[in-house]
């Protein structure tokens, strides 16, 4: 064999070992991007299912809390165990505000018993906390009502109806600055709010919710005051 047939049998050599890894590096290509895809595709459907389980937790939760919701205007129907609630509502805002003078401001319909246990409330807290009793005006102002039942109870009906309020007080300082929300509402929303993730989790065991025929007793809104965090806000002479 001379020289020539040997550098053509070379050459012919190096063309199917060109040609097999083209083929090879082909079919390397085709098969990453059928992975890539399906990886894209299967990430596309894990976001998609996260999607639908954060929904269906927050369905449940707004479910919960709008049954609750229902729940608090029957609070206020027992005007004894309500008038005792007050009582405990306005002594706990004192505490948090620790001021020598305050300004109350109720429902309308719940004047009666607010000034019924106003006395009470201010010894009570003066033995609490070793002050002297503070002094509380009443605002001429009120909360607005609790919400009609031809008007509906769910929170999401409530901005097309207008505010209302199932109950409970809002005292602030004399000069406005500070104000702590306490009534039954603001107390359901600090509670949901700070406890959604736990209430997402144990809303999906049968045994951890609360049955729906169970009453809201003044002890669970008590709870869900104690619970919740103060909702106090710096309002330097404006209403935020």
């Amino acid at each position: 064999m001379n020289d020539a047939d040997v550098s053509k049998q070379i050459q012919q050599m190096v063309r199917f070992i060109r040609q097999e890894a083209e083929e090879k590096a082909n079919e390397i290509s085709v098969s990453a991007e059928e992975v890539e895809f399906k990886v894209s595709e299967y990430s596309m459907q894990l976001n998609a299912s996260r999607i639908k389980v954060l929904q269906a937790q927050d369905d449940v939760v707004n479910a919960m809390k709008e049954s609750a919701s229902k729940d608090l205007l029957n609070v206020s129907h027992d005007h004894h165990v309500y008038k005792r609630l007050l009582k405990d509502l306005i002594v706990q805002s004192l505490v948090r505000l620790k001021e020598p003078g305050v300004l109350l401001r109720c429902r309308k319909e719940d004047l009666h018993l607010v000034e019924s246990v106003l006395d009470s409330a201010k010894e009570e807290y003066a033995s609490k906390v070793n002050v002297h009793p503070p002094e509380i005006i009443v605002d001429d102002v009120h909360l607005p009502p609790g919400p009609s039942h031809h008007h509906g109870f769910f929170h999401h009906h409530a901005e097309a109806h207008g505010p209302f309020c199932s109950g409970g007080v809002v005292i602030a300082s004399r000069d406005g600055k500070i104000v702590f929300e306490n009534t039954l509402d603001a107390r359901l929303d600090v509670a949901f709010n700070k406890k959604l993730p736990e209430k997402a989790v144990l809303s999906q065991s049968r045994n951890d919710i609360r049955p729906s025929n169970q009453e809201v007793t003044p002890d669970f809104i008590k709870q869900i005051t104690i619970r919740g965090e103060t909702y106090e806000k710096a309002k330097h002479g404006t209403n935020n």
